[in-house]
């Protein structure tokens, strides 16, 4: 739809969950409980949920074919959560057995998993959903976990951002235009686990961590949300809510504990640090939160934000003529498939 057309008359306003999580390669069990992580109050109308390393990052799944059977558990898990929140009607069913939420796309690839949900009512409302991949290869991912390799981490952002390109949509209207690059749209939130690290010992990092003093660890930290972001180097223009929760990783398993608390003196200790951020771009769009969860399950917390995103809207007699309605893509194009590791973009 061409946003700035004549024809739009409306703004409404709709909220929209976003979380990121690193699992750290775990399947979930089936009384894994998420509703600590997905509670929001009231329900927000769109959830969007995405997962790092929900397999294990060995050689076999990586070049192997894909395991998409933790997808799967993580799905029902999620649906069984959402349609039982608190402030969701009659429990997880509607008058005529319908869920109240309905998932509108669920993406794999190789350990990056996105989902995302809608309101049963705005189920029809959610047209012109494109996806782009940007491969960036098996050593372009591996290559840049290790601490110290912000520049690295640059590189490949910009990549992203370069070279993203979503197919043009044909429209009715002469004069309408769908975005084709990332930064052509009119919002965008960008989610995941960017894996900037302090620049500070454990020692130090953990101290401030104690005393929470959130400000010194923040002008420590490597992410280019800050430091590097500062220096013009990425992400400008872009912006990130404030923080208020401890750094997110590295944990113990199945403790409150920073694992370098629990390693021997001469092992390297991983400095804790705020790897799993949520960023977004453009007007429209204002955060309402910005908190982590306190799960144990993984070595990394949870961390979502929650936002009202302004929408456009027409009269009922002119959605037809606005509307991408041959863009429409089915839940079942976007399920897992196998083509090797690609860096995974949705916008």
């Amino acid at each position: 739809m061409n946003l700035d057309h004549p024809r739009i008359i409306d703004v409404q306003n709709h909220s929209i969950f976003v979380a990121t999580w690193n699992v750290a390669g775990r399947s979930p069990t089936s009384n894994l409980s998420l509703e600590d992580w997905l509670h929001a109050s009231p329900p927000a109308d769109i959830y969007v949920l995405g997962f790092q390393e929900i397999v294990p990052l060995n050689a076999g799944n990586v070049l192997g074919a894909e395991d998409n059977g933790p997808a799967k558990k993580w799905l029902a898990l999620i649906r069984k959560t959402l349609n039982n929140l608190p402030g969701t009607e009659d429990g997880h069913r509607r008058p005529g057995g319908h869920s109240r939420y309905c998932l509108v796309a669920s993406k794999q690839m190789v350990g990056v998993f996105l989902t995302i949900w809608v309101r049963s009512e705005l189920r029809d409302h959610v047209k012109n959903m494109k996806v782009s991949c940007v491969g960036r290869g098996l050593m372009g991912y591996l290559g840049n976990k290790k601490e110290g390799d912000e520049l690295r981490r640059n590189a490949d952002v910009m990549e992203i951002l370069k070279k993203t390109r979503f197919p043009r949509v044909n429209s009715e209207c002469s004069d309408a235009k769908s975005p084709e690059t990332i930064l052509e749209h009119d919002r965008v939130i960008w989610l995941g686990d960017l894996n900037y690290r302090i620049a500070l010992t454990y020692r130090s990092a953990k101290a401030l961590v104690e005393m929470q003093n959130w400000r010194a660890l923040l002008e420590n930290d490597q992410a280019c949300l800050r430091i590097e972001q500062r220096r013009g180097r990425v992400f400008r223009g872009w912006r990130e809510g404030k923080i208020y929760f401890p750094p997110t990783y590295k944990y113990s398993t199945n403790s409150d504990r920073y694992a370098g608390d629990d390693m021997h003196p001469k092992e390297k200790r991983r400095t804790p640090a705020w790897c799993d951020r949520i960023l977004w771009h453009g007007e429209g769009l204002q955060q309402l939160s910005y908190v982590r969860g306190e799960s144990r399950f993984s070595d990394h917390r949870p961390v979502y934000g929650i936002f009202w995103a302004e929408v456009e809207s027409t009269h009922d007699r002119l959605k037809k003529s606005t509307s991408y309605s041959s863009s429409r893509i089915e839940v079942e194009e976007l399920l897992p498939y196998s083509h090797g590791y690609t860096e995974l973009n949705f916008f």
